[in-house]
C-alpha cells in the first residue's frame, strides 16, 4: 500500500504541466537521437548537462529520462528503414526488419517495434516499481564467475546469427573478438595491436563498427552492385501489422521483456547481449514458413522480441542506480553524475532522503512510455514514405549521416578513415556471403569475457574450479553445455528414428 500511494504522489509530481513539458521535450529529443547514427543517449545527455544544470531536478531528471529511454525507440526506426543502427542494441533489429522493409511490410516491422518498446517499458516499470531493492541485492551477489558463465552463455547462442555457413560465421565472429583486443589491456594497461597510432589506445568503437558495417556497406553494396544489376524499387504493401502479425509478436514482446529485465540489474554488457539472446530464442522456437521467413523476407519475432528485450534492459537498469549508486550502462553512468551535480547521491537511503524525486522519476517513465507510443505510432506512416526516396539520394543521405555520426564521437579524422575501412570489410564480407552480425558480437563479447574470466582467475587463485564451486556459475555452465549438446543429440536421434 506504501508503495501505491509513493507511486500516485510520483504521477502527481511528474503530471504538473512543467515537468509534462520536460518529459515530451526528452521524449522527441530522444527519438531524434536514436535515429541518428553515433550520437547516442549517453552523449545527448553529457552535452545536456550544463545547460539543465539552473533547472529543478525532478525536472531535469524527467528529461534525461525521456531522452534514455526515447533513443532506444529512435534507434528501430533507422535500422529497420534503411539498415543503419542508430544505437548498438537495435543492430539485432536492423537484421529482420531491414528485410522486412524491403519485402514491403515496413510499417508492420515498425508498429511491432513500436508497441514491444511500449509494453516491454511498461512491464519493466512494474518491475522497477515493486521489486527494485530485491532485484538489486540479488544482481549484488553475482560476481566475476557468473559474468564470465553469462557471457559464455551468449556467446554459444550466436549460432542463431552465424548464418547458413558454420565456418563463415565462425571467422566473422574470430574477426570480432580480434578487433576487440585492440586497445589498452583492461587489467595491466597495456597497448595492445594498436600498431603504434594513438587514436587506437582506446580501442574500436562499437557504433563504428556497427555503422561501418550495417550502413557503410549497405550503401557501397547498393551503389557497385544492385544498380549495375537492376533498378530496384522499394516496395510498400501495407504499413498497419496484420491479425498473424499480432499472434506471433505477442509472445515474442513478452519473452523478450522477461529475457531483457533481469540483464538490465547487472554490469554484463547492456543491451546488445539480451537482444542477441532474444533473437537466437525466436529463431529457435519458430517453426516451418515462420523460420523461412528469418534471414530471407524477415520474420516479425525477429523485431518484436529484440526489441522488448531491449526496452526491458534500458528501464530495468535504474534499478541498480538508484538502489546501489551502480551504474551498468555509459548513460545511466552519466545520469549518475547528473544527480550528484545537484547533491544527491543513488543508494539505499535515495528512496528516504528523495522519495518525491525517486517516485516522480519512476512515475515519469509510464507516463513517458505512453508518450513515445503516441509520438512513433503515428509517424510510422511517414517515416515508410523514406522508402519512396530515390535509391541515389537515400544512399547519399546514408552515407553523410554515418560520416557526421562518426565524426562526432571524438572529432577525430582517424575514425573517419576506420569508418571507411570497415565499410569496405563489411562490403566484401557481404559479396562473398559472411555474416556481418557475429563480428559485432565478438567485438562486445570478447573483451567483456576476457576481463571477467581474468577477475574470475584471480579470485580462485589460479584455480579453473572455481567456476565449478558457486552454484550460480555452474548452474550456467550445465545451461551452456545443455545448448551445444542437447540439439545435436536430438538431431541424430531423429536421424536414427527415420532409418
Amino acid at each position: 500500500m506504501d508503495i501505491l500511494n509513493h507511486l500516485l504522489a510520483g504521477f502527481a509530481t511528474a503530471g504538473t504541466p512543467v515537468n509534462l513539458l520536460w518529459a515530451f521535450v526528452g521524449c522527441a529529443l530522444g527519438t531524434a537521437v536514436g535515429v541518428l547514427p553515433g550520437i547516442g543517449p549517453a552523449t545527448a545527455v553529457a552535452m545536456l548537462l550544463p545547460i539543465t544544470s539552473q533547472v529543478d531536478s525532478t525536472a531535469s531528471m524527467i528529461f534525461f529520462a525521456g531522452i534514455y529511454y526515447g533513443a532506444m525507440y529512435g534507434g528501430s526506426t533507422t535500422s529497420i528503414l534503411l539498415n543503419t543502427p542508430g544505437e548498438t542494441a537495435t543492430m539485432v533489429t536492423a537484421m529482420e526488419g531491414n528485410k522486412m522493409a524491403k519485402s514491403g511490410r515496413a510499417g508492420a516491422a515498425l508498429a511491432s517495434a513500436a508497441i514491444g518498446s511500449f509494453i516491454a517499458g511498461t512491464i519493466a516499470t512494474i518491475i522497477v516499481t515493486l521489486f527494485a531493492p530485491v532485484l538489486a541485492d540479488y544482481a549484488v551477489r553475482l560476481g566475476p564467475p557468473e559474468y564470465f558463465c553469462l557471457m559464455l552463455l551468449a556467446l554459444t547462442t550466436v549460432s542463431a546469427v552465424l548464418g547458413q555457413s558454420t565456418v563463415r560465421g565462425l571467422s566473422a565472429l574470430f574477426v570480432g573478438l580480434a578487433i576487440g583486443l585492440i586497445g589498452m589491456d583492461q587489467i595491466t594497461g597495456q597497448a595492445r595491436y594498436t600498431g603504434g597510432v594513438p587514436e587506437l589506445l582506446d580501442g574500436v568503437e562499437i557504433v563504428l563498427v556497427a555503422v561501418g558495417l550495417f550502413a557503410v556497406a549497405e550503401a557501397l553494396h547498393a551503389v557497385l552492385f544492385e544498380g549495375a544489376v537492376k533498378e530496384s524499387e522499394n516496395k510498400l504493401s501495407r504499413v498497419t501489422m496484420s491479425a498473424s502479425d499480432w499472434r506471433r509478436s505477442l509472445p515474442a514482446w513478452l519473452r523478450g521483456t522477461a529475457i531483457g529485465a533481469p540483464f538490465g540489474c547487472i554490469p554484463a554488457g547492456g543491451t546488445e547481449i539480451p537482444t542477441f539472446v532474444s533473437y537466437a530464442v525466436e529463431k529457435k522456437l519458430a517453426k516451418g514458413e515462420n523460420l523461412a521467413e528469418f534471414g530471407n523476407q524477415g520474420a516479425i519475432e525477429g523485431v518484436a522480441g529484440p526489441e522488448a528485450a531491449n526496452n526491458a534492459t534500458v528501464t530495468t537498469a535504474l534499478i541498480p542506480l538508484l538502489t546501489l549508486g551502480i551504474p551498468v550502462s555509459n548513460t545511466t553512468a552519466i545520469l549518475l553524475g547528473a544527480f550528484q551535480n545537484y547533491g544527491i547521491q543513488p543508494g539505499p537511503q535515495l528512496f528516504t532522503t528523495s522519495a518525491s524525486l525517486v517516485w516522480a522519476l519512476i512515475a515519469s517513465l509510464y507516463i513517458g512510455n505512453v508518450m513515445l507510443l503516441v509520438l512513433n505510432l503515428p509517424l510510422v506512416g511517414l517515416w515508410v514514405k523514406l522508402l519512396k526516396v530515390p535509391k541515389p539520394q537515400l544512399y547519399a543521405g546514408i552515407l553523410i549521416f554515418a560520416t557526421v555520426g562518426a565524426y562526432g564521437m571524438r572529432q577525430s579524422a582517424f575514425d573517419l578513415v576506420l569508418l571507411y575501412a570497415i565499410g569496405l570489410l563489411g562490403l566484401v564480407m557481404r559479396r562473398f556471403d559472411f555474416p556481418t552480425a557475429p563480428v559485432v558480437v565478438g567485438m562486445i563479447l570478447g573483451p567483456l569475457a576476457e576481463a571477467q574470466l581474468r577477475n574470475a582467475l584471480s579470485i580462485g587463485e589460479g584455480k579453473w574450479t572455481i567456476f565449478l564451486e558457486r552454484p550460480m556459475s555452474l548452474t550456467l555452465l550445465c545451461v551452456v553445455v545443455s545448448v551445444l549438446v542437447l540439439p545435436r543429440v536430438l538431431k541424430k536421434r531423429k536421424i536414427a528414428a527415420l532409418i
